[in-house]
C-alpha cells in the first residue's frame, strides 16, 4: 500500500471521495488542488495539512493564500503549481482527479519521475495515450485506472493478458437510456445533470447523458490495456452493478461486480496489489434482482459513435474529439447549444482540423486549441444565423 499522495482536483466528486479514502486507510495528503473552489479546499487544507495546495485560477489562488497564512503550507498557482503539486516530495502515488486536458502535463510530470499514477483523469490518454504508456514504461510509473470500469477491467485481466480476447465495458446508460433521437431533441441541461445512478461533476455526468463518456473509454482502454478497438464491446447494463467484464480466449468471461460507489476503485489503485476493508457496502444477492443488458443506439447517441471513428482513426482525432466535445458541453451548459449540438459541433470539428497520425505534444496541443476556437466560433456564427 501506498503511504503519501498528492491529489490533484481534490474539491471535484472523485478528489473529495478520493480524501475519504485516505482517511480510511490512514494515508498522508502531501499535495491538493482545486481550480477556484477556495472554501472547501481550505477546509481539506487544514483537515490534512498538505506541504502543497495548488489552486489553478490566480486570482482565487491569491485570495486563498490570504485564508492560510497562519498556515505551513506554500500556495502555488496556475498549470506550473498543478505540475508542482504532482511531484510534490513525499508522494509515493499521484491521484489525478482534475477535469478536462488540464491534467496531462502534470500528469506526463509525475509519470516521467516515476510516481504511481491513480488516473481518474481520462482525457490524459484520450489526448495523448500513446505518448503518456511510452513514458510511463521508460520511467518504471505504474498507471492504475480510477474509473470504475477500467479498475474493473484491471481486476479481472491482471495475470490473464495473454489470454483476453474481448474487454466489455458497461454504461448505465445515463438519464436518456432508451429513449429515441426525436424524443431527445428538446432536452435541457437540467434534464441531462440527472443521473440515475451515479453522483459526479456536470461535465462528466453531461458525457454520460451523451455516452460520450463511454466513447471515451473506450480509446483509454485501448491504451490502458494495449488492445486494438475492435477487441472493445460497450453494452447498456444499468443496474451499474457489473462494472466491466473481460471474456477470454477459451469464451470464459470474468466479471467485477459491486454497488456503484467510486471509492472502491479509487480505494484499489491506492492499494494494488493488496485488498483492504473498504467504506462501499456489500452487495445481497437476495435483494439484487435481475441484470439486464443492451446494445448501445448510435442514432440516439451519435457521440459514442464520433469516439468509436476515433478510436480507430487515433492521432490527433482523438484530441480534437475531447477538446471540441469539452467546449460544446460548456456552451450546452450555458445554454447556448443545443443537445444535439454538442455532437455536431464534435463532427464539424473533426472534418475541418487536420488529423496528425502520429503526434508530438505540440501536436495534441494545437490540435486542442483549434478544436476549442472551432467550436466557440461555431457556435457564435450559429447564434449570429438565428437572430
Amino acid at each position: 500500500m501506498q503511504n503519501a499522495i498528492s491529489l490533484l482536483g481534490s474539491t471535484g466528486s472523485i478528489g473529495r471521495q478520493t480524501l475519504e479514502v485516505a482517511e480510511l486507510l490512514g494515508l498522508n495528503v502531501r499535495a491538493l488542488s482545486a481550480n477556484n473552489d477556495i472554501k472547501l479546499l481550505e477546509e481539506q487544507t487544514r483537515k490534512f495539512r498538505p506541504a502543497i495546495a495548488a489552486v489553478f485560477n490566480d486570482s482565487a489562488a491569491r485570495d486563498f493564500k490570504a485564508r492560510v497564512r497562519d498556515m505551513d503550507v506554500r500556495v502555488v498557482s496556475g498549470p506550473d503549481g498543478l505540475t508542482e503539486a504532482a511531484v510534490v516530495d513525499g508522494a509515493d502515488t499521484v491521484v489525478t482527479a482534475v477535469v478536462g486536458t488540464a491534467g496531462l502535463i502534470p500528469t506526463l510530470a509525475a509519470v516521467d519521475s516515476g510516481r504511481r499514477i491513480a488516473l481518474a483523469n481520462k482525457e490524459t490518454l484520450v489526448c495523448a495515450g500513446e505518448l503518456v504508456m511510452r513514458r510511463a514504461r521508460a520511467g518504471g510509473a505504474a498507471v492504475i485506472p480510477v474509473d470504475s470500469e477500467h479498475s474493473a477491467v484491471f481486476r479481472c485481466i491482471e495475470g490473464k493478458r495473454a489470454y483476453a480476447k474481448k474487454l466489455i465495458l458497461t454504461a448505465s446508460g445515463g438519464p436518456f437510456r432508451g429513449k429515441s433521437r426525436s424524443e431527445l431533441k428538446d432536452v435541457t441541461p437540467e434534464m441531462a445533470l440527472n443521473h440515475p445512478n451515479w453522483s459526479m461533476g456536470k461535465k462528466v455526468t453531461i458525457d454520460s447523458a451523451t455516452m460520450m463518456n463511454k466513447g471515451l473509454e473506450v480509446i483509454e482502454a485501448i491504451h490502458l490495456f494495449s488492445v486494438p478497438p475492435e477487441q472493445i464491446e460497450v453494452v447498456i447494463h444499468p443496474e451499474s452493478i457489473i462494472h466491466s467484464m473481460v471474456e477470454f480466449t477459451d469464451n470464459s468471461v470474468t466479471a467485477q461486480l459491486s454497488i456503484p460507489d467510486m471509492r472502491l476503485p479509487i480505494q484499489y489503485a491506492l492499494t494494488y496489489p493488496g485488498i483492504l476493508p473498504s467504506l462501499t457496502a456489500s452487495l445481497d444477492f437476495s435483494r439484487l434482482g435481475t441484470l439486464s443488458f443492451e446494445t448501445p443506439d448510435l442514432e440516439a447517441f451519435p457521440c459514442l459513435g464520433l469516439a468509436l471513428d476515433c478510436a480507430r482513426i487515433r492521432g490527433t482525432a482523438c484530441a480534437v474529439l475531447n477538446a471540441a466535445n469539452e467546449a460544446a458541453v460548456e456552451l450546452f451548459l450555458d445554454g447556448k447549444l443545443g443537445f444535439f449540438d454538442i455532437s455536431d459541433s464534435i463532427r464539424e470539428a473533426l472534418d475541418f482540423i487536420e488529423n496528425i497520425e502520429d503526434p508530438s505534444l505540440d501536436d495534441i496541443t494545437a490540435a486542442d486549441e483549434a478544436a476549442r476556437r472551432f467550436v466557440i466560433e461555431m457556435c457564435a456564427l450559429r447564434g449570429a444565423n438565428s437572430r
